[in-house]
């Protein structure tokens, strides 16, 4: 199950707002600009899963979200507590960024913390198994993987090229919780 924490910037370690529920969640981010929704598979995965098996098991979902989207393409990134990059690569998205394309994430295991950065708020959401994120061109988010990392995650996106980190230049990112402060 994803949760949402929502906070005000002037309260960095108090949220102001705390949702489970996930059609509470996808409403609260959609008044924001950000796409949240939950897929569903009755087909088992394991760790040792290929990108087409995984793929194959999530064709129809991918299929109906190309239909509403430009998303050409799609890849899989994993990543457990044994990947030799793991401190280097969670450290590269702790700080504020954006893209120029959309953000897009299906999570087929694990978790990982999107926190995105809107006017006066802060929306941290807590991406489990099932959920899909699509965070706009152009907004100011991190993204922790959490000190032990353990994800695999289907990437939409045009281009390589729009995946590409852009830093903020006044990242706020550093007072706001961790993925392993909420779990």
């Amino acid at each position: 199950m994803s949760q949402l924490f929502v906070y005000h910037t002037s309260m960095p370690s108090q949220a102001v707002k705390v949702l489970n529920h996930a059609e509470d969640i996808s409403s609260t981010l959609a008044r924001v600009g950000v796409h949240c929704e939950h897929w569903q598979t009755d087909v088992v995965l394991t760790a040792q899963s290929s990108s087409a098996e995984i793929q194959a098991a999530y064709a129809d979902a991918i299929a109906q979200l190309k239909e509403r989207t430009p998303y050409a393409m799609v890849d899989l990134v994993s990543m457990d507590e044994k990947h030799p990059e793991k401190e280097a690569l969670r450290a590269q998205f702790l700080d504020e960024h954006t893209h120029t394309e959309d953000e897009v994430r299906f999570f087929v295991s694990g978790r990982g913390l999107f926190s995105v950065h809107i006017d006066e708020h802060i929306y941290a959401v807590l991406c489990e198994k099932g959920a899909l994120i699509s965070i706009p061109a152009g907004t100011a988010h991190w993204f922790d993987m959490g000190e032990h990392p353990r994800f695999t995650a289907l990437r939409f996106f045009n281009s390589p090229d729009g995946l590409v980190a852009q830093r903020c230049e006044a990242s706020i990112a550093q007072a706001y919780p961790k993925l392993d402060d909420l779990i």
